[in-house]
């Protein structure tokens, strides 16, 4: 009995003594903030990411794998303005999770702690996939990431205070490599300001914000909508007028329409991973920039 009851004391005493375990689970809509969840919980946090780099935000099928996630879930991590709008209302509704249902605790909208740009003046499904609260593509600038990062971060802490201090001390010690990346990005870049670009579909209205990249026209007659020969051949008209240095797009999409402008105006295409996993060398957060600088750079030569 004496060695059973030791036994129960000490059992006792190491469920106390030991570390806490993953605590939250967060489901990311995209990479971009499961890598930030993760910067930002570490042990503390467990994160699926519902998609990955190779993959159209915009057009995913509401499996029944990602409703079993969501309905684990403790926090979703969406960007919000309508991204992911064609599935993941779907996935909480199925998910029947209470926690993560928008308006609540559980439920974190990236884009509403930027400063959203290319609001439409109009909403009219004529003029193709408009987003009414701008341009959902707001991780193709760092310093959205930083806004982002704060917010989370309190967020993290709102739901498990126990570990507040935790996520208050990693969110500094991540501010503090993030901005002086930024800086270092910013002096890499310099030369890009005033670059003319092509872009396949705007994906990088940030991007060219924050660098100074001037887009002088998308090879989607409207967003969303597959360009044809005929609307190729104008932009290609176009650039007689307009030269410009090179042709953007994202990892996820096909490469089709910009290798056609690209042979026709002997210019660069260049694939941007748009978000972490676009490429080998876009790991994390941070990398994910380097490359997209380093790929910049050789595409305005």
């Amino acid at each position: 009995m004496n060695r059973l009851l030791q036994l129960l004391a000490a059992l006792v005493f190491a469920a106390f003594a030991a570390p806490a375990l993953a605590v939250l689970n967060v489901f990311a809509s995209v990479p971009e903030w499961g890598a930030l969840a993760e910067e930002l919980g570490g042990e503390q946090v467990k994160v699926y990411t519902a998609t990955n780099a190779l993959q159209d935000p915009h057009h995913i099928e509401a499996r029944p794998s990602l409703i079993a996630r969501a309905r684990r879930a403790d926090l979703v991590v969406a960007t919000g303005a309508e991204l992911e709008v064609g599935w993941l209302p779907l996935v909480l509704q199925q998910s029947g999770n209470a926690r993560v249902q928008p308006g609540k605790v559980g439920y974190f909208e990236a884009a509403q702690y930027v400063r959203m740009l290319e609001k439409p003046a109009r909403l009219d499904r004529a003029d193709g996939d408009v987003h009414p609260g701008g341009n959902p593509h707001i991780q193709t600038d760092p310093r959205n990431i930083t806004r982002v990062a704060a917010a989370l971060a309190a967020r993290l802490a709102e739901l498990d205070p126990a570990n507040a201090a935790v996520y208050q001390a990693r969110h500094k010690a991540f501010l503090g490599r993030w901005t002086t990346a930024i800086a270092n990005w910013e002096r890499q870049a310099a030369a890009l300001r005033g670059v003319p670009i092509l872009v396949q579909h705007k994906a990088f209205t940030y991007l060219e914000d924050w660098l100074g990249l001037k887009q002088v026209a998308a090879l989607e007659p409207k967003p969303g909508v597959e360009p044809t020969t005929a609307h190729l051949s104008e932009v290609l008209a176009k650039l007689q007028q307009q030269p410009v240095k090179m042709v953007l797009r994202a990892a996820y999409q096909s490469d089709r329409a910009s290798q056609w402008i690209a042979e026709r105006a002997r210019i660069n295409a260049v694939v941007l991973p748009f978000t972490v996993g676009g490429g080998e060398a876009a790991k994390d957060l941070f990398s994910l920039f380097e490359d997209t600088i380093q790929r910049l750079l050789k595409g305005a030569q």
